[in-house]
Parts: structure tokens; C-alpha cells; sequence
């Protein structure tokens, strides 16, 4: 079984500073924490305007994911200038706030507060009033298209399957 990732569910806002810091919400942190885990991986969605984030075990797996693509095809430099290129790994301060870079709060319109939204082994970051559009969108495509998720059956205590 490989290393732990951490587990991000929920819904949070929360104020962004004139200076561009927010504070990661306890839950998020805590996730980390637990997989000890001290550097954030951030970058931009590329399908919306806001961005996302996820820890270092996260994000060797989409670094080794990315060399699954063919060597040189334009999807994999595609992906790789805007999930590896744009990341940027950043560290909490003593009272739990990130610094957001300028690319990402422009990229994802953020002014006053910032919501965070768990995506399970990653996290997203919006500007709420973006989110709600998109959220609002996402529900009704699922509910057009009926959309049913098949649960993956549970591992067997002390076996190999996680």
C-alpha cells in the first residue's frame, strides 16, 4: 500500500486579506497534518476559473500520471505547462493562512472571500459567487443525465487492495 493521501470534504469560506492570505480551513489543515504533510501543492483549473489544491502524495501521482501520456504529445505538455509548471508549493504561517499568488487570484477572480470546497484527495479554491454559477450548473447536468456512481466494495482488512 502506498503512502496516505489526505481527505478533503466540505464546504468553507472565508475572508482574503489585502495582502493576498487566507486562512486554509482547520478540517483542510488537519487532513494534511494527519498524513504529515507541510507544503501545499496549488494551481489553476483549467476548466473554470479557480484553482486547485492537494498534498505532495497527490501530486507525485499526477506527475507520474502525466508520463502515462505519450512522450512530446501536445496533451501531455498541455497538461504538463498547466498542472506542473503553474504549480506552486506553498507553506502555512503560524496562524494556518497561505499566501495566494497573484496568477491564481486572477485566474480565479478572487476578491473579498474566498470558498474552499473538498474533492476528497484534493481541495478546490473559488470566489463564491463563481462557485455557486458553477455548482448550480454541475447539479443540473448531473441530474439531466441521471448520473449513479458505482461504490467500490470495501478492502479487505489487511489486504493489499488500497
Amino acid at each position: 500500500m502506498g503512502p496516505q493521501m489526505a481527505l478533503f470534504v466540505g464546504r468553507h469560506i472565508n475572508r482574503i486579506d489585502k495582502k493576498g492570505r487566507v486562512s486554509v480551513p482547520r478540517p483542510f489543515r488537519a487532513a494534511l497534518q494527519s498524513v504529515g504533510s507541510q507544503i501545499l501543492y496549488l494551481y489553476p483549473l483549467f476548466k473554470a476559473s479557480a484553482a486547485e489544491a492537494c498534498d505532495q502524495v497527490f501530486m507525485s501521482r499526477l506527475s507520474a500520471s502525466l508520463d502515462d501520456l505519450d512522450m512530446f504529445s501536445d496533451d501531455q505538455d498541455d497538461l504538463a505547462a498547466i498542472i506542473l509548471e503553474s504549480a506552486h508549493a506553498l507553506s502555512f504561517d503560524t496562524e494556518g493562512r497561505i499566501q495566494l499568488p497573484a496568477e491564481i487570484i486572477g485566474h480565479a477572480k478572487i476578491s473579498i472571500e474566498v470558498v474552499f470546497v473538498g474533492r476528497g484527495a484534493r481541495f478546490q479554491i473559488w470566489s463564491p459567487k463563481i462557485y455557486e454559477s458553477n455548482r448550480n450548473q454541475a447539479f443540473e447536468r448531473a441530474k439531466a443525465r441521471s448520473v449513479t456512481l458505482n461504490l467500490r466494495p470495501d478492502p479487505e482488512p489487511g489486504g493489499n487492495n488500497g
